[in-house]
C-alpha cells in the first residue's frame, strides 16, 4: 500500500538493535527525576530526565514506526497493540492502588481532585487536567499522586498522530520526510521558547510545546545527523553529552525557566548520546550492569515512586527527609522491581498474553479506572469517613476571605481594584501580594465599623515593592500601577503593605533597600504607612495537619514552629521594621499575636489561624489585626 521511500532515508531506518546504553541512558533518566522528587541535595534541576525520556522515545519508536512504512508492512493496529502491552498494564495497576490509597487516607479537600486526575490519566489527558487545574485551592503537587502522568499523555497524545503523518509522508512525499520533520521541531522549539516565561504551565504541560523533544529522537531515528566516524570525536562527544545532562541535573533549580531553551542543554545531552555513544567509553559506562539493570526498571520506577513520596508526605505532614527518605526511594525500587516482574514482562511476550486479551484488557482497564473514578467524585469527597471535628479542622483551607476570588489580581485581570467597607470614598489602601488578601478583609470589618473604606491591591508573588523583579513581568507594571494611583487620590491617607516578607527574598540586602525606597516614596507624599510584618510560616500544611492530629486523638499536640527560628529568618527584617517604627512608621507584628510563647499558634478557639501553610485564614488575620491596633 505505502512504497518504500527514498534510498537514503531507508538506509537510515534500518533495523535498530538492542542497545545497552540507551538502557542505561534511561537510567540517567530517571534517577535524577527520583532523587529530585524526594529533595536529594545536589539534584535540583533532576526534572530533566523526564525530557530525556521524550528523546529516547522518539529515538526508538520512529526507528521502529519508519522502517515498517519503508517496508510497506506498518499497521496501525499492531503499533497500538504494542503501546498498549508496554503502558496500560503497569499503570492500570499503579492509579487502582492510588485511588485505594488516596480513598483511605486523603481528607475531603484533598480527595476530591484525585479521581479527576485519575479519569483524565485513563483517558491520556491529564495533562490537559493538570494544565487547567490551578489556582490556590486547586491543592498543589502535594496532593496529586498522579501529576507524573502528564508525560504520559504528552507521549501518547504525539502518537496518535505521528505515525499517520509518517505514512502520508511516505505516500505522498517521501522525500520530504526528513525536512517535514525538522520544521515541525523548529515550530514546537519556537513556540516552547516563546511560552517560557507564559506562566500558565502551557510550555510545561501541553504537547505543542514538548513535541520538539521527541521530534529530536526522531530526526536521529531518521539519519539527520551524520555518522561520528572518528574515535576521538566520538568520545568527546559522548562525554560532552553526559556533561551536558549533569550540568542540567546540578545547576537548574525551580527558578529556572524550563522548558524553554533551557530544556535544550538536557535534550542535546541525550541526542548526542545516542547518536555518539556506542563504541565509546561513555557507552561502556551506560552499558553497565547497574545502569542496564535500573534502565529496565525505569518505565515502573516513574510510575510508583512519585505517589509513594506524595502519599508518605501527606501522612506525615513533613517532605521527604533522613530515614523517611532512603525508605521511600528503597520501597519505589522495590514496588518498580515487583512491577516490572510481574506486571511489564508478562503482558510485553505475545506468548503469554494474545493479541486480544491485550485490546480487551485495554478497554476493560478503561472502564475499570472510569468507574471507580466516577464513584469517587460522586462521593463528593466522602466526608463520612471522618468525624464532624476532623472535618471542621479541615475545613479550614476555606476560611479565606470571601472578596478573594473578585478582589486579587485584579490588575493582572484589567479589573478595577475592590473598594472594601462603608460605601464612602476610601480614605486608605492596602498594597501587597497574597498575603495581604485577608489582612485586607479584616482591615475592611474595622474600616466598616468607623465608617470608613479601603482599597484593595493585591497581586500574587507581587510583594508591594517598586523595582521588584518577578518571574512575572507584570508585577512590576502591577507595582507601578498602585504606587501611581496612590499619588493621584488625594483621599488616601493612609497605606497598608503587606507581603510574604519571610519566604527568603528579602534576605537579599538589594530586596531590602528596594523596600526601604519605596517606603520612603509613600511617606514623601505625605501618606501614613503601616507595615504588616513576616508571618510565621509553617512546615506543614495547617488544617490538614490539625485534622490529623484530630484523627489520631493527639489535637492537644497542635503547636506551629518555634518562634526563635522565625526569630532567626526575619531578623534583619525586624530589626529594620523597628527602625522605621521610631521614624514615624506603623508597624503590625503578627509574631507579637501568634507568637507569645515558645511555639507559635496554628489553632485558636478551635478555628485553624493559616489555610495552608503562610497564608493567614480570617481568624488568624483578624486576630493579627486585632492584636496590632
Amino acid at each position: 500500500m505505502h512504497g518504500p521511500a527514498p534510498a537514503l532515508d531507508h538506509a537510515a531506518t534500518r533495523p535498530i538493535r538492542h542497545r545497552r546504553d540507551i538502557d542505561g541512558l534511561r537510567a540517567l533518566a530517571i534517577l535524577p527525576v527520583l532523587l529530585f522528587h524526594a529533595h536529594v541535595p545536589g539534584f535540583s534541576g533532576g526534572y530533566v530526565g523526564v525530557d530525556i525520556f521524550f528523546v529516547i522515545s522518539g529515538y526508538l519508536i520512529t526507528g521502529i514506526v519508519a522502517r515498517e512504512v519503508d517496508e510497506g508492512r506498518f499497521s496501525l493496529f499492531h503499533f497500538y497493540e504494542r503501546r498498549f502491552r508496554r503502558i496500560i498494564p503497569a499503570l492500570t495497576l499503579m492509579m487502582v492502588a492510588v485511588l485505594g490509597l488516596a480513598a483511605w487516607l486523603y481528607l475531603p479537600g484533598d480527595l476530591e481532585g484525585v479521581p479527576r486526575s485519575a479519569l483524565a490519566a485513563s483517558l491520556f489527558a491529564s495533562n490537559l487536567w493538570f494544565f487547567t487545574d490551578t489556582g490556590y485551592f486547586a491543592g498543589g503537587a502535594d496532593v496529586k499522586p498522579l501529576l507524573h502522568t502528564w508525560s504520559l499523555a504528552v507521549e501518547e497524545q504525539y502518537y496518535i498522530g505521528f505515525p499517520v503523518a509518517l505514512m502520508l509522508l511516505a505516500r505522498f512525499a517521501p522525500r520530504w520526510r526528513l525536512a517535514t520533520v525538522g520544521a515541525a521541531a523548529a515550530a514546537s522549539l519556537t513556540l516552547c521558547a516563546l511560552m517560557a516565561r507564559d506562566g500558565s504551565g502551557f510550555a510545561f504541560y501541553l504537547l505543542p510545546t514538548r513535541a520538539w523533544e521527541l521530534f529530536a529522537g526522531a530526526l536521529l531515528a531518521l539519519g539527520a545527523a551524520p555518522a561520528v566516524k572518528m574515535r576521538w570525536l566520538a568520545e568527546t562527544l559522548s562525554w560532552a553529552g553526559i556533561a551536558a545532562i549533569t550540568a542540567a541535573v546540578i545547576c537548574y533549580d525551580s527558578t529556572t525557566f524550563f522548558p524553554g531553551a533551557a530544556a535544550m542543554l538536557p535534550v542535546a545531552g541525550a541526542a548526542v548520546l545516542i547518536h555518539g555513544a556506542p563504541g565509546t567509553s561513555a557507552g561502556r559506562l551506560l552499558s553497565c550492569r547497574p545502569m542496564v539493570a535500573v534502565g529496565l526498571l525505569s518505565y515502573s520506577l516513574y510510575l510508583w515512586h512519585w505517589p509513594l513520596i506524595v502519599f508518605t508526605e501527606y501522612a506525615t505532614d513533613a517532605p521527604l527527609a533522613g530515614s523517611t527518605r532512603i525508605m521511600v526511594i528503597v520501597a519505589s525500587f522495590i514496588a518498580a522491581w515487583l512491577s516490572w516482574r510481574y506486571v511489564e514482562r508478562p503482558f510485553r511476550d505475545p506468548g503469554r498474553v494474545s493479541r486480544q486479551r491485550v485490546f480487551q484488557g485495554t478497554a476493560a482497564a478503561v472502564l475499570i479506572l472510569s468507574a471507580l473514578s466516577g464513584a469517587l467524585m460522586q462521593a463528593g469527597g466522602w466526608p463520612s469517613r471522618f468525624s464532624p471535628e476532623v472535618l471542621a479542622l479541615a475545613a479550614g483551607r476555606n476560611d479565606i476571605s470571601p472578596d478573594r476570588k473578585r478582589c486579587h489580581d485584579s490588575f493582572m485581570r484589567g479589573a478595577a481594584p475592590c473598594v472594601l467597607g462603608a460605601d464612602v470614598p476610601p480614605d486608605a489602601m492596602l498594597w501587597g501580594d497574597s498575603h495581604g488578601v485577608e489582612m485586607a478583609h479584616a482591615l475592611a470589618g474595622v474600616a466598616r465599623a468607623e465608617g470608613r473604606s479601603l482599597i484593595e491591591r493585591t497581586t500574587s508573588s507581587c510583594p508591594p515593592v517598586l523595582g521588584y523583579q518577578a518571574k512575572d513581568p507584570r508585577c512590576a507594571a502591577a507595582n507601578r500601577a498602585a504606587f501611581a494611583a496612590l499619588r493621584a487620590d488625594p483621599h488616601i491617607r493612609r497605606v497598608y503593605l503587606a507581603a510574604f516578607w519571610a519566604n527568603g527574598d528579602f534576605d537579599d540586602r538589594a530586596f531590602v533597600d528596594r523596600l526601604g525606597a519605596t517606603v520612603a516614596a509613600i511617606r514623601a507624599t505625605g501618606r501614613q504607612v503601616t507595615i504588616i510584618g513576616p508571618v510565621p510560616p509553617q512546615p506543614f500544611d495547617v488544617p490538614r495537619r490539625l485534622a490529623h492530629l484530630a484523627r489520631a486523638g493527639r489535637l492537644d499536640q497542635a503547636r506551629g514552629v518555634e518562634r526563635a527560628t522565625v526569630e532567626a529568618r526575619t531578623g534583619h527584617l525586624r530589626t529594620l521594621f523597628a527602625r522605621w517604627r521610631t521614624r514615624g512608621v506603623r508597624v503590625i507584628d503578627p509574631m507579637a499575636t501568634l507568637c507569645r510563647e515558645r511555639y507559635c499558634a496554628i489553632l485558636r478557639d478551635g478555628r485553624p489561624l493559616y489555610f495552608d501553610s503562610h497564608h493567614l485564614s480570617m481568624a488568624g488575620a483578624r486576630a493579627v489585626i486585632a492584636g496590632g491596633s
